[in-house]
């Protein structure tokens, strides 16, 4: 299948489209800007507060005429614009592939080699996010604004998270000999300014001090170098930092520990440059950084080019070379020992993290429905992505029943190459939902081959459904449509038979935003679909339950500038909370309860509405490898950027052969 790189079959069409919509562009600002004067945020009446009550009225009266001036006088360019650009949406390519041109940071193909070096097999992990990334004045009915900044501030904090090296923190102690794989642990250089001496000893608190000394950039090869020893990472697992804590019940290390670890540390490499922009602070009110908010990652030491690389070996190093070097944050959930021991039957690790994981692998995010802010978005995850998928869906009435203003708001982004890609959209939207083409992005990559050149290949789809509330009818057929889709897209992908497999199937992965929860009354029929007896989800116990550990993942808009969940550390630390979340979270829809819940403290029925979905499935996989749940998280990164949390499953597929 080819892939499109462009949105039109040919350049003349790209200039005649480019035309038409830079005369319809004027007016579709003008009323954007309009709308959005009359649609106040929180954030923005907050700060308006001091101000005399006559100001704001004084300055729409003044704005307002002007704009309904410009508006109108743009009316008739908008007009022939749409004349020509409505027709040309019958020609245009339902997707665009783009990939990272410039080759130093392009790393695709060197990662298809690294499962032939993890005989035993490898995880992958992915991530989902719904980012509210709508034309600004649509963007305020959210309580959210300024599209494009949020849009350039969500891919810097995305990539910067999922760059950091991956923490392993192996715990041995008189009162907890389990071992706690850390991996979504999280990194960050310590304020301006910050000069304190940090104990060699590692606490075992919720956000401890770490010398990063023995961490590496994710594309130094020294990192995958054997470094013999008890503490080396899982083959198949790249950028792991091994951090044992023995000892006492404080997590101390012993003298003679402390002085191993500073005999054996040593620096093999100034740091790199560091990305451009990334020193850029964000002019967005509502993403300035205040003290302790270290999720946006947004100093330059914390991107993936700015990390020292640096090495375990022989030798050693001199203390102040050792003391000048970057100090690094590791958050370690302070939970996660007692979570196990409450839920013991619990086969994986979970938790709320203030960063997305580290290595992530695939990204799939919804409602990117601006093209401005989906090109900013872009630009900002090809920094760690080398292939993205993006302007997803279908304009005009092309495809679909009625007439569609937006695209479908689905992207996706990857490390590994993208084999095939196909959209669908959905025929049966109602209401404000039928303007955009909502739909489903089905994709197919390679993750690496075996010793004898067959593919090792993995599919994963992304999908956004029907919102508003009452329309269950609606979302169990979309869901039907999406299970045929899911079957025809394998069959007409797949090159190979079960007598030849050319191809080996490692995993089958489905995410996104099904606009339903599994705790809801309202929502049983979808909770009882059969598409969860296809696909397995990780926080889900049956229909109408969901696990002890599981929060939801829509937030309350009204309190998204709340000091105390404004910032990555604030709202991970109230959603640890149960008392927290009553506050923060929309929860379950009952009819024993209101529909406003904000500072209620009452009982309610599960953690919160989680309508954000991470599923797979064993179904139509390489018979004899065996694929299971590592790891799932919760997010916090993107606090005061959008009115959800976004989902994080980390996938081991085990082959169960030997090493080569």
């Amino acid at each position: 299948m080819v892939l499109y790189t462009s949105p039109f079959p040919n350049s003349f069409l790209s200039v005649l489209h480019s035309f038409s919509w830079g005369l319809i562009f004027p007016c579709y600002w003008l009323a954007d800007r309009l709308v959005g004067s009359f649609v106040p945020t929180t954030y923005e009446k907050r700060q308006r507060a001091d101000d005399p009550c006559y100001f704001h009225a004084l300055c729409i009266i003044i704005t307002t005429p002007i704009y309904l001036a410009l508006l109108v006088a743009s009316l008739p360019f908008a007009l022939v614009g749409f004349l020509l650009w409505s027709p040309l949406q019958s020609a245009r390519r339902p997707y665009i592939y783009s990939r990272l041109k410039d080759k130093n940071h392009a790393n695709g193909a060197t990662l298809l080699t690294e499962w032939k070096a993890a005989g035993s097999g490898k995880s992958f992990c992915f991530g989902s996010a719904n980012v509210c990334l709508l034309p600004d004045s649509l963007a305020r009915f959210n309580n959210v604004f300024n599209t494009q900044a949020r849009a350039k501030e969500i891919g810097r904090r995305i990539r910067n998270g999922a760059s950091r090296p991956q923490i392993k923190i192996y715990i041995d102690s008189p009162t907890n000999t389990s071992i706690s794989a850390a991996s979504f642990s999280s990194l960050v250089s310590p304020q301006a300014g910050d000069n304190r001496t940090v104990n060699a000893g590692i606490k075992r608190t919720t956000s401890m001090e770490y010398k990063g000394d023995n961490c590496g950039s994710n594309n130094g090869e020294e990192n995958r170098e054997d470094k013999g020893g008890s503490g080396e990472p899982h083959e198949g697992e790249e950028n792991t930092c091994i951090v044992p804590i023995n000892g006492e019940e404080n997590g101390h290390m012993s003298e003679a520990e402390t002085d191993t670890v500073n005999g054996q540390a040593r620096a093999t490499g100034p740091a790199e440059p560091p990305l451009e922009g990334d020193a850029e602070i964000s002019k967005t009110p509502n993403h300035k950084q205040k003290e302790g908010d270290s999720g946006s990652l947004d100093s330059c030491s914390a991107s993936r080019e700015s990390l020292v690389k640096v090495r375990v070996g022989d030798g050693t190093v001199d203390q102040s070379t050792v003391n000048n070097k970057l100090l690094y944050k590791a958050s370690i959930m302070k939970k996660t020992s007692v979570r196990k021991k409450k839920h013991t039957d619990e086969t994986f690790d979970h938790e709320i993290s203030a960063f997305f994981p580290a290595n992530l692998d695939f990204l799939c995010l919804q409602e990117v429905f601006d093209k401005r802010a989906a090109e900013k978005l872009k630009e900002q995850l090809h920094h760690y992505f080398e292939y993205i998928v993006y302007d997803v869906g279908v304009y005009s009435c092309n495809g679909c029943c009625s007439f569609k203003f937006v695209n479908s708001g689905l992207l996706f982004a990857s490390r590994y190459p993208v084999m095939d890609a196909a959209y669908h959209c959905y025929p049966n939207g109602r209401g404000m939902d039928s303007l955009a083409s909502k739909g489903a992005l089905f994709l197919k990559v390679q993750v690496g081959s075996t010793p004898q050149d067959q593919r090792i290949v993995g599919y994963i789809s992304c999908t956004h459904l029907q919102a508003i509330a009452g329309d269950t009818t609606v979302r169990c057929e979309q869901l039907d449509m999406l299970q045929d889709w899911l079957s025809e897209f394998r069959k007409s992908t797949s090159s190979s038979s079960t007598a030849n497999p050319e191809e080996l199937v490692a995993f089958d992965v489905l995410c996104g935003d099904l606009n339903f929860d599994n705790c809801s009354s309202e929502d049983k029929l979808e909770q009882q679909h059969s598409l969860f007896t296809h696909y397995k989800d990780p926080c889900r116990v049956g229909p109408g339950e969901d696990k002890p550990w599981a929060i939801g993942t829509l937030l309350d808009p009204e309190g998204l500038y709340d000091e105390d969940v404004c910032t990555p550390d604030n709202l991970q630390k109230v959603l640890e909370s149960d008392e927290g979340r009553k506050g923060y979270l929309v929860y379950p829809t009952s009819k024993n309860h209101s529909s406003s819940q904000k500072g209620r403290k009452a009982s309610l029925k599960g953690n919160g509405r989680r309508i954000d979905y991470m599923l797979y499935t064993e179904e139509g996989l390489y018979l004899e490898w065996k694929v299971e749940v590592e790891e799932f998280s919760f997010i916090t990164q993107l606090a005061g950027l959008t009115d959800h949390l976004p989902v994080a499953m980390r996938l081991m597929v085990s082959t169960g052969e030997d090493d080569p």
